[in-house]
Formats: C-alpha cells, sequence, structure tokens
C-alpha cells in the first residue's frame, strides 16, 4: 500500500532525508530504499515510452531501440553490446525506453521534484517525492532472478548480472508480466550518472499501470507531497547544501541552468 505524508515543514522533511535504519551486523546505518522526484503532485509516474508513445509502446519500442542503435554506433559503439546498454544509454539521452529513474539519494529527488523549467509554477502547484523498498520489488522476482543476485550478495542488478539471466526484452516481458520489475545500477557513462546516484526500474510492457502495482504490492512506498509553500525555501536550502544543476549536470550546461535560476527575480 502507498503511503502518503504531507511535507508542511523542514521537521516532517527531516524524516524523509534520514530514514536509516541501524544494521546490526554491519554496526552501520543503511537502506536500500531509492528516491524518485516528481516537480507536479498530479503527474502519474510513467515512462517516457509511456508518455510519448501511449498505447503503442510494444509496437513501437523495437523500432526506436533499432534506429537508436543504428545511428548511435558511430559514436558510441557499446550501443550494439545488449540491450540493457542501449535502454540505458537512450534513457540518458533523452531517447523514450521503458526506463524509469530513480535516485539512491533523497536530496537528487528532491532537486528534481523542486525543478521547473518556468519558474513562475515553483508556488503554484505542490511536487512529490516518491520512496520505495529495492527489498520488496526483488522478493516479487521470479525465482531465477533472485538467484542471481542472491549469489551476488546484492539485491541490486548490474548490466552484467542481469545479461546472464535474460537476453531480449521479450523474454523479459514473459518473465515479469504485471508482476515484478528489475532495479538496475547503470555503469557511470559520465559524471552525470554517478552525480546522481542513479537507479532505472525496468517497467515490463505489461505493466501499465506503476502506481498500482506499488500499491497492491509493497508496504513501504511512500509518496512525499510537498507542499507549493515550501518549495522556494526548500530549492533555496538545497542550494546550500550544493544539491543544484551544478552538480546534476556537471559541465557548463549545468552551470548555465544553476546560475538562471539562482538570479531569477522574483515578481
Amino acid at each position: 500500500m502507498i503511503q502518503t505524508v504531507e511535507v508542511s515543514d523542514l521537521n516532517t522533511l527531516f524524516q524523509m532525508v534520514s530514514e536509516q535504519q541501524y544494521r546490526e551486523d554491519l554496526k552501520r546505518y543503511r537502506n536500500l530504499f531509492i528516491y524518485r522526484g516528481q516537480p507536479d503532485a498530479s503527474f502519474h509516474m510513467v515512462t517516457s515510452l509511456q508518455r510519448y508513445c501511449k498505447d503503442k509502446k510494444k509496437e513501437l519500442e523495437p523500432s526506436i531501440l533499432a534506429n537508436f542503435t543504428k545511428y548511435a554506433a558511430l559514436i558510441e559503439p557499446t550501443v550494439e553490446k545488449s540491450v540493457w546498454h542501449r535502454l540505458i544509454l537512450g534513457q540518458h539521452h533523452g531517447l523514450p525506453t521503458r526506463l524509469l529513474d530513480w535516485s539512491y539519494s533523497p536530496l537528487i529527488a528532491l532537486h528534481f521534484a523542486l525543478h521547473e523549467e518556468n519558474l513562475e509554477e515553483m508556488d503554484r502547484h505542490d511536487c512529490v517525492v516518491w520512496r520505495t523498498d529495492i527489498h520488496e520489488l526483488h522478493k516479487m522476482l521470479p525465482e531465477k532472478y533472485r538467484r542471481v543476485e542472491e549469489r551476488s550478495g546484492t539485491t541490486v542488478f548490474s548490466v552484467e548480472m542481469l545479461e546472464e539471466v535474460c537476453e531480449s526484452l521479450a523474454q523479459y516481458d514473459e518473465d515479469m508480466k504485471d508482476r515484478s520489475m528489475v532495479v538496475i545500477e547503470p555503469p557511470s557513462v559520465d559524471p552525470r550518472i554517478a552525480n546522481q546516484y542513479s537507479f532505472f526500474s525496468i517497467i515490463p510492457s505489461d505493466m501499465s499501470d506503476i502506481e498500482a502495482f506499488l500499491d497492491a504490492g509493497t508496504s513501504q512506498t511512500v509518496r512525499y507531497l510537498i507542499k507549493k509553500e515550501l518549495r522556494w525555501q526548500l530549492r533555496d536550502m538545497l542550494d546550500h547544501q550544493n544539491i543544484n544543476e551544478r552538480l546534476i549536470y556537471p559541465g557548463l550546461d549545468g552551470i548555465s541552468k544553476w546560475l538562471g535560476r539562482h538570479y531569477y527575480v522574483m515578481e
């Protein structure tokens, strides 16, 4: 079941960013939550493939990936290595894919929740940070996927682990149906992925409603609803913590985005 927690003050926000639990076996504080920020609380959780291709996503996905491979191979030869490399590289560069972005960092997710192309919209609507538990998602996986993870001592897939158990999207869809999904940690193909502490969930074609899946199958999923009155205060707080476009998008683009927002004049 999805829980909703309303964030209307900094005390509630602290709950979101300090959720680590003490592990007796490690004598350290850890969790396996992943987070996703969305700038408008009314937005549904959908992949870019769903958003672009809607009910034609199954038919159009093979053509999108085939053409991406054809045109991208000269620039980035690794795109031909496997379908999982194609998806990750494509997602990273804005291709419509079945991957859904997450971060291990709640502060990175908060940055994306507070991001607005039109800064006049900042205090006009609430935003949201989603949290879900990789352990719970792991338990739903088919047995052969769980075995690979358990043999590797992790509940997060790498590209190599996924290639070991599944070679194609058709096989993946047959294995997962609408009952489970893999969480994968992508290789750091550039500093942006590393800085964003990126993870992706791979959404099966038959899973048309991601939120309904999480609501029915998980107990640790939380929807942190951040009130619009708090957004500018939190945005300025993140800047003070160096969580901003300069970090999220290393390079001149990130610097320019950060400075443009930093010097934005409120009316």
